[in-house]
């Protein structure tokens, strides 16, 4: 099924429209400001399509659709999106010939100053950098058969970096990107100044270095302060723990600090994502196939202060944090799609964490449908009133975005009383020779140019 722009924006009316049993309903939320008006937005990583959504937080719509393929770069037929006029599947597309655009886009991290955007191909072995004002691919070049019938660029391979690419992190200070590579039990850390300056597939020298760490790293996170950096494993039930240890130049030189044992809390070893609380004084992990989620100090011998068991199969994938007068919330994003949603449509849930209590007597003490299935990334707004959440499946047929992958936000202006606001499908990338639809949704970023970020 295709969406024009006109259908996009109709389904999200739709989706405006509708609210929550026992939330407040959209009218109720709050205006969103921004110090920077009219510049904030969200990119979000679609692995199946490799595009990146852009979304307008002011009206809720898609505003672009970043390209990360190199369909339509050369104009004959075995090399296009549609040859014959038979539409490819999407194995079909990234395993022809001549394709050298991204595979897989997953994980995504702002700098920052929050103008650009890391977002790694897993299956490319590669991560690329966008510049989060002009939504451009960094390292692109002209495309020399460019018409009418092409795209007017050839997208960079990117950067290089080793097989499997799960997440990419800033360091605080912004000089170095650190990826983990799930597929080789390291760590790359890139010069972010270098990597600005390759073009195409010449390479500017980015990497400075590989660190050995355990085997499987998901994600490495930064203390509050950047000296130090835990790095999660989707393989082992550890974390390592190392001092950054930066340079004059403020450039790292690792060491290992530490490795806790997870393994009371996450038996599986199966701990895909982490952040650090507003306060800077935890680190949450979740651990998807143990159902929970933990919280440890991030300071001195890293007590484990909570651990949160989140129902069977809850399969929790990101976490957040709200924090203001009305409360100190913790937003877990369920993988499970559950029956009987808003509607009667199927879907996933969020489960709300009370941070306001005390360590060790934290609890779920509320959950709410995310109005689409397979909920995966999460992010708020600077100021904390609004909630962005990716979805990996498509919504199904009779649905009001039926065939549609889709974003969701909330109003989360009282943290333990999310209100919904809109479904927002997120349509397709136009192409010289058809639409690419927006498909599976992983990681999901808000961004305000020039403010710090999360990663800041």
């Amino acid at each position: 099924m295709q969406f024009t722009r006109r259908d996009v924006l109709k389904l999200t009316a739709l989706g405006a429209l509708s609210s929550v049993a026992g939330m407040r309903p959209a009218m109720a939320a709050s205006p969103m400001r921004s110090a920077d008006a009219g510049m904030d937005r969200v990119f979000i990583c679609n692995e199946d399509s490799n595009t990146l959504t852009v979304i307008n937080p002011y009206s809720n719509t898609v505003d672009s659709t970043v390209n990360l393929t190199s369909f339509d770069e050369d104009p004959r037929p075995p090399f296009r999106f549609v040859t014959g006029g038979v539409v490819p599947t999407h194995v079909a597309m990234i395993h022809k010939p001549l394709y050298h655009g991204a595979i897989s886009i997953h994980g995504a991290a702002p700098s920052p100053d929050s103008g650009l955007i890391a977002t790694t191909g897993r299956g490319s072995s590669n991560v690329y950098l966008i510049d989060t004002r002009t939504r451009s691919v960094l390292g692109n070049t002209a495309n020399p058969q460019a018409s009418a019938e092409t795209n007017a660029q050839r997208v960079s391979s990117g950067i290089l970096i080793g097989r499997e690419p799960h997440e990419p992190t800033f360091t605080r200070n912004g000089k170095e990107l650190w990826v983990t590579l799930r597929g080789e039990d390291r760590i790359v850390i890139l010069d972010v100044a270098r990597a600005l300056k390759q073009v195409g597939g010449k390479d500017a020298g980015a990497v400075r270095q590989y660190i050995d760490t355990l085997n499987g790293p998901a994600q490495v996170w930064f203390s509050t302060d950047g000296k130090l950096a835990f790095v999660i494993s989707q393989k082992l039930s550890k974390v390592d723990v190392f001092h950054v240890n930066p340079d004059r130049q403020g450039y790292s030189r690792p060491q290992r600090k530490t490795t806790l044992d997870l393994k009371a809390q996450d038996p599986f070893g199966f701990t895909p994502f982490q952040k650090t609380t507003p306060d800077g004084k935890e680190v949450w992990f979740s651990h998807k196939l143990a159902d929970s989620v933990s919280a440890w100090e991030t300071s001195g011998d890293h007590r484990l202060l909570s651990h949160v068991k989140l129902g069977d199969k809850a399969r929790p994938n990101h976490v957040e944090f709200v924090e203001n007068a009305k409360g100190r919330a913790v937003y877990t994003s369920l993988a499970r799609v559950d029956d009987g949603g808003p509607g009667g449509v199927a879907s996933s849930q969020i489960a709300i964490i009370d941070r306001g209590a005390a360590a060790g007597s934290r609890q779920v003490v509320g959950n709410f449908f995310t109005h689409g299935r397979e909920s995966h990334g999460l992010w708020t707004n600077p100021e904390g009133t609004r909630l962005y959440v990716a979805h990996e499946q498509d919504e199904l047929p009779g649905t009001p975005a039926e065939g549609q992958t889709v974003c969701s936000v909330f109003d989360v202006t009282d943290p333990l009383k999310p209100g919904f606001i809109a479904q927002i499908p997120l349509g397709n990338l136009d192409l010289p020779s058809g639409k690419l639809r927006n498909k599976k949704s992983i990681n999901l970023v808000y961004v305000r140019p020039g403010a710090r970020s999360q990663a800041g």
